[in-house]
């Protein structure tokens, strides 16, 4: 029973901080870690003893670096390999030096400066990771570099591990057991590898055919934890193991139903992780010398900071992207507990110096999410310039927007010599399409000043191609009101949005929705695939577009907001097109007569 009160006030605490940071704009992270401080032993006292949660709650980083793997095929490592091993290599380095002065400077003894600025060197995987997907920022330029370096962390940690025994002084002790040591791990590595690739894959289609979706997911489950067991049982790194056995697999053609079933364990556990790391956080520690704890996580903070913007501008990166590189991994990590944890028991660090610097690990940690999205709004305020002053002596039509939409019908009025303008409110879309000789202006065209000047007034056609919903009715009103002799053909995203565009007095022949023909078009296509003749699968298809035409005329009649009515004409219309198409299939009187049916 005590065990699962435990774990209904994890999930309490889960549930109640974790929407409130979300809607504060500070990330499920942070409200996990929140949750932890406020039910950990110095606060609340709720729930003592986080260490064994924590070691628990590891198998979440373990399924995180297992489903990374599953992402990384061995080519695509290998293509990686000057960012992993070159950059992720300068910034543990770098960092590591740093730190280590600083270590020296307050007074610490070599060995002991050099372990607490290598774990303090390490970034926290699971929360950048995390961050990077809530932001959507792991395709972007600094999130694929600072995946690089993590891993690089992650893969370093393992031999400074089995460095740590030696710093001890017990290399002696060692060292008769060194080389049975060193071929019992390289002989566990090739095990992992040769049964990843010739045991793992059969074993698992003969679990795939017995068609048991919870047998394939305790069989991935136990790939998972077996192969960190396994590394662990030789020295090294769960997390690696997790990793190695994910690369293996990535080939594999379960790499997505492994994925799936990992996915959920991966995300509660992670979330638990982030809660004992709140719990970890000695409080009245921070309370006794706040001043102190605090200049140390500054200094933290500002020397990997200014380490890895330097990585970043190596790389190539401008300014901003090396900013939000830095802002995302200046914090310490997860693997800084077990080195500190390895140290203490191997006497490099006292117990007292470890607990101070697990609670600036943990410190640094809480201020990344805050620290992330001020670095963005810093990011979208710089970036922020006036529009473009309008000059041009076209006027036959404007196109406002000039995404997909819009640059299709340019390039038919271009070969055309049909004058227009452009305008787009996306400046980097707009640096980026005139490097390929586009005529187009940055600006917002729902303003009325932009539109006046573009010759508004002496346009006939106005193509309204934002695929943004609300700047695409703005520039409609704005357009309607001001200049009611420009016609209007309207890009629509969804039926919603042609309704409200006919609403403004837009013709419903002019509002076109974006993936209307081409869906129209796939599923005449389907239809042949199907055994369809070309003319039964085109009456379908202009069958159901008559249909739909009509019923969208009669929603646009219905009153505004009326939900029950509008759902009513759906469900009447749909039982109108079924009664068409059973009366499209029966053979018209003459064709039964000739037919003799």
């Amino acid at each position: 029973m005590a065990v699962l009160g435990d774990i209904a006030l994890f999930l309490a605490a889960a549930v109640l901080f974790v929407p409130l940071f979300r809607k504060l704009g500070l990330g499920a992270v942070l409200g996990y870690v929140a949750a932890g401080i406020i039910i950990g032993p110095s606060t609340l006292g709720v729930i003592g003893e986080p260490e064994r949660v924590l070691h628990f709650a590891e198998y979440g980083v373990i399924l995180l670096m297992f489903i990374i793997g599953l992402e990384l095929e061995p080519s695509r490592l290998w293509a990686m390999r000057r960012a992993v091993f070159g950059l992720g290599g300068a910034q543990v380095l770098l960092s590591t030096a740093g730190l280590g002065l600083v270590g020296l400077g307050l007074g610490l003894d070599g060995r002991t400066a050099l372990v607490a600025a290598f774990g303090l060197a390490t970034s926290s995987t699971a929360m950048v990771l995390q961050l990077l997907a809530e932001r959507r920022e792991l395709t972007t330029r600094h999130g694929r570099l600072a995946f690089s370096i993590l891993l690089f962390q992650d893969l370093s940690v393992i031999p400074f591990l089995a460095l740590i025994p030696l710093l001890a002084g017990n290399g002696d002790e060692l060292g008769g057991h060194g080389w049975i040591d060193a071929l019992k791990t390289l002989g566990m590595f090739f095990l992992v590898v040769l049964g990843g690739r010739y045991a793992v894959r059969p074993v698992m289609r003969r679990v795939a055919a017995a068609e048991t979706p919870e047998l394939f997911t305790a069989a991935a489950l136990l790939i998972v934890i077996g192969t960190a067991l396994a590394m662990n049982a030789v020295g090294l790194s769960m997390s690696l193991g997790a990793f190695l056995a994910g690369v293996l697999l990535s080939e594999s053609e379960f790499r997505h139903e492994l994925q799936a079933d990992i996915e959920p364990f991966k995300g509660l556990l992670l979330g638990l992780f982030f809660i004992a790391v709140g719990m970890s956080a000695d409080v009245q520690e921070l309370f006794s010398q706040p001043l102190q704890i605090l200049a140390l996580v500054l200094v933290l903070l500002a020397i990997k900071a200014a380490v890895l913007w330097g990585v970043g501008r190596i790389e190539g990166m401008n300014g901003d992207d090396a900013g939000a590189l830095a802002a995302s991994l200046a914090q310490g990590g997860e693997f800084a507990f077990v080195l500190f944890s390895a140290a203490v028991a191997a006497g490099v660090m006292s117990a007292e110096l470890s607990a101070t610097l697990v609670l600036v690990v943990t410190l640094s940690m809480i201020a990344t999410p805050p620290l992330v999205a001020l670095q963005a709004r810093l990011r979208r305020r710089k970036e922020a310039r006036p529009y473009d002053e309008i000059r041009t002596d076209e006027h036959e039509v404007l196109i406002a927007g000039f995404g997909p939409f819009g640059q299709i019908v340019a390039r038919i009025l271009r070969v055309k010599r049909i004058p227009f303008t452009v305008l787009d409110k996306d400046f980097a879309h707009v640096d980026f399409v005139r490097q390929f000789g586009n005529k187009i202006f940055y600006g917002d065209a729902s303003r009325l000043d932009l539109l006046r000047a573009a010759h508004a007034d002496k346009a006939r056609l106005l193509v309204l191609a934002i695929p943004d919903v609300e700047a695409s009715l703005r520039t409609a009103e704005t357009a309607r009101r001001n200049f009611p002799q420009l016609r209007i053909f309207a890009a629509a995203v969804n039926r919603q949005h042609a309704l409200q565009l006919m609403a403004l007095g837009i013709d419903p022949q002019d509002v076109i929705r974006r993936s209307y023909y081409s869906s129209l078009e796939m599923t005449r296509r389907v239809l042949e695939g199907l055994g369809d003749s070309d003319e039964a699968a085109n009456r379908a298809v202009e069958l159901f577009r008559r249909h739909d035409d009509e019923l969208l005329a009669r929603q646009f009649a219905l009153p505004r907001g009326d939900v029950q009515k509008m759902q009513q004409t759906t469900a009447d219309a749909a039982r109108e097109l079924e009664q068409l198409f059973a009366e499209d299939r029966e053979p018209a009187p003459a064709e039964a007569r000739r037919t003799g049916t």
